[in-house]
């Protein structure tokens, strides 16, 4: 395929899960990232990439901006794809990557975590699709360009709303198991970001305000799986309000998870925890506000959730502070 015939990807957010998906991507596609805390790194030296699945000590120079003006000023052509991989914080990227998106054109791939995070970009873009996506993709960049992976990397992909044409989530897919990643097209993409926010609504609150890995959070006391269960079970009450349904069976695999991990101490450090041990703001309201609220408006008791949104939140603020 000739560079004219590749698709232009404008990648959002060059942490280290959007590393990944440039790294992979550049394979089949014109691609260029705005980094912003991470910039002069990449700008002089690239990435290296040690991976368990694509390989270690890969070293990768991407093309990179500052921002997304500076990233349309660059060519004379319309980016096709503009992939957003920074933190799910409300109010912020829709005015941010405008100047790179072309209306009626542009899709809007969003892999961020949460629910409900949607709707700004379809009321800043009516006209663009939005492709939603789950992604299952253990990372860390420590230092700055420097990224480690574990051994999942799988995408989960689907139009917003569910009810719009399905064409550029399923060509989106196509485009990721092409460069080599693992992509899944769903019809209902909204039931898989449910079924994240179990590990997502929970864990993550939960080790950013105790500073602990997840494994270390269950084995400090004998309270603690109990008390993620029932975490779980208020997300799962929530889901079945807006219409996605899951057993007890289904969240109680997702303890589990983290339950297997204790033998091996293998401890997760969720994205949260990430940041706050970075001094960077947490995504509390896409993970946990987002849920807590939509369980209010449908009358669901979400206490714990309740309870965790209001801590998240203090801490998010104090970060904001400092």
């Amino acid at each position: 395929m000739s560079s004219e015939a590749q698709p232009r990807i404008l990648l959002f957010g060059a942490g280290s899960v959007g590393a990944i998906y440039l790294y992979l991507l550049s394979k089949v596609a014109s691609t260029t990232a705005v980094c912003r805390s991470n910039y002069h790194v990449v700008k002089h030296d690239g990435f290296i990439i040690n991976s368990s699945i694509f390989g270690q000590d890969m070293h990768f120079k991407p093309n990179v901006t500052r921002d997304c003006a500076e990233a349309a000023a660059i060519t004379t052509q319309s980016y096709d794809y503009i992939i957003v991989c920074s933190k799910a914080i409300p109010g912020t990227v829709p005015q941010l990557i405008a100047p790179a998106v072309q209306l009626g054109h542009t899709a809007i791939v969003l892999i961020q975590n949460g629910v409900g995070i949607e709707e700004e970009y379809a009321q800043a873009f009516p006209n663009n699709p939005i492709i939603s996506t789950v992604v299952y993709l253990p990372t860390t960049q420590r230092p700055a360009g420097v990224i480690k992976h574990g051994e999942v990397e799988r995408l989960q992909v689907g139009a917003y709303p569910t009810s719009a044409p399905n064409m550029h989530a399923k060509a989106f897919t196509q485009l990721v198991t092409s460069a080599g990643g693992t992509a899944e097209f769903y019809d209902d993409i909204q039931t898989k970001r449910w079924f994240k926010l179990f590990v997502n609504a929970s864990w993550n609150p939960i080790c950013a305000l105790t500073l602990s890995k997840d494994a270390d959070v269950l084995t400090a006391s004998h309270e603690a799986a109990s008390v993620l269960l029932n975490v779980m079970l208020e997300i799962r009450d929530v889901a079945a309000a807006h219409g996605h349904e899951f057993t007890r069976e289904e969240v109680v695999m997702q303890l589990e998870r983290a339950q297997a991990r204790v033998p091996k101490n293998a401890g997760i450090e969720p994205s949260m925890l990430q940041d706050v041990h970075e001094g960077r703001r947490i995504e509390v309201e896409a993970i946990v506000g987002n849920p807590m609220r939509m369980g209010k408006e449908k009358g669901v008791q979400c206490v714990r959730l309740e309870m965790l949104y209001v801590l998240a939140k203090a801490l998010d603020l104090h970060i904001g502070r400092r």
